[in-house]
């Protein structure tokens, strides 16, 4: 078997490829012995809710959540006590022993966790008639109520910003995103965001799944170039959203980094969480959320390495995360990398070139590529020059 693992106590770099295996993939290690049901039923819990925290994965940031807080307080006291729709469901025999909010995800995906678990908070979800918490465990029989409140009136205003429109129909858009753009309003950046360009292009964008990222169910970070899926309306949310979960949506990306990788191909695989001393930044810490990366070779400079890699989970800053722990840091990444910058980027060398998914209509598989920006591109050149 031609591989070496390279472990820490906190990740581990799976390199070459395992014979009988897919590219980089792990080879199963399974303990004597046989789980208790009770143990089985925690972990596949515990995948339920790692799976759905992947959704929110923009919720993770501290500020984001404080705007959107500052958001629901600021609706009028009439529009918060409406009541826009009620939803009855019964718990079946299948469902029983899950909790109430995964139980709600489950029946309404168009909501997510985070969302439940606020209207659960404001006592606007009741089981059996009464309240009740997002841990309580559901019985065959129980009738849950969700009272949902009207969208809270959107404060994001649309602005005529130019979009890279790569592919549009009724239901999705395509862009590839510049260098310098926010994907949607945060701390600081409450104009000039895609949301705000997407806001005036699609005049019904306004109310699908959220008041500052309508329609955006997955991101790119400020300076990482590429593409970014968006979805249209309800349907398209939840279709998209769908294969998030399921991890089915293609998403690879070319990247130039620091040094020069002596394996053609790996996956690194190190949880990630909040760093333990400079919040901006996330790092590979021990109690950390698993994610992986997948990378491939595709030219050696020298001193540096020209990377398609894949993404298998999608945590925040996962790729240039990933690419510093294993030692080999993004070009001009000011985050994680070196602070020297020679080929004058303006911004990390980082960019998702590649978009697949099925339709969340028709089912159809689309594909959709995109050019690396001008600056990345003259790097290059210069490399292949010397």
């Amino acid at each position: 078997m031609d591989r070496d693992d390279r472990k820490t106590n906190q990740g581990k770099v799976v390199l070459g490829k395992a014979e009988g295996t897919d590219e980089g993939a792990e080879v199963d290690e399974i303990e004597a012995g046989e789980e208790s049901e009770e143990k089985r039923e925690v972990k596949e819990e515990a995948k339920e809710v790692e799976e759905l925290e992947e959704l929110e994965e923009l919720e993770e940031l501290e500020e984001l959540e404080e705007l959107e807080e500052e958001g629901d307080r600021a609706a009028d006291d009439e529009g918060a006590a409406a009541v826009a729709e009620v939803l009855d469901f019964a718990v079946g025999p299948e469902e029983a022993g899950r909790r109430l909010d995964l139980f709600l995800v489950g029946r309404e995906p168009r909501f997510s966790r985070s969302y439940i678990q606020r209207l659960i908070e404001e006592g606007l979800v009741e089981v059996n008639e009464g309240p009740a918490k997002s841990g309580l465990r559901l019985k065959v029989g129980d009738r849950v109520r969700i009272k949902v409140p009207p969208p809270v009136k959107l404060e994001v205003a649309p602005e005529p910003i130019p979009l890279d429109i790569v592919y549009e129909d009724a239901d999705i858009i395509v862009v590839n995103k510049a260098r310098g753009m926010v994907v949607h309003p945060g701390a600081g950046n409450f104009s000039g965001t895609l949301v705000n360009a997407l806001l005036a292009h699609c005049q019904d964008l306004a109310g699908i799944n959220d008041v500052l990222r309508p329609g955006i169910v997955h991101r790119l970070d400020k300076d990482t170039t590429g593409l970014l899926v968006v979805a249209k309306n309800d349907l398209a949310y939840r279709g998209l959203a769908k294969q998030i979960k399921e991890r089915s949506l293609k998403r690879e990306y070319l990247a130039l980094v620091e040094g020069s990788i002596p394996v053609e191909q790996g996956v690194i695989d190190a949880p990630i969480g909040r760093h333990p001393r400079y919040r901006q930044k996330m790092a590979v810490v021990k109690d950390g959320r698993p994610a992986r990366t997948h990378f491939r070779v595709l030219k050696r400079f020298p001193g540096y390495t020209y990377l398609a890699l894949r993404l298998e989970t999608g945590r925040t800053h996962q790729i240039r995360v990933h690419l510093s722990f294993f030692g080999y840091p993004v070009v001009a990444d000011p985050l994680y990398g070196k602070p020297s910058n020679p080929f004058g980027l303006t911004g990390q060398a980082l960019h998702a070139a590649t978009l697949g998914l099925l339709h969340p209509r028709s089912g159809q598989y689309l594909e959709f590529s995109a050019p690396l920006p001008a600056d990345f591109k003259q790097a290059l050149i210069f490399l292949q020059a010397e």
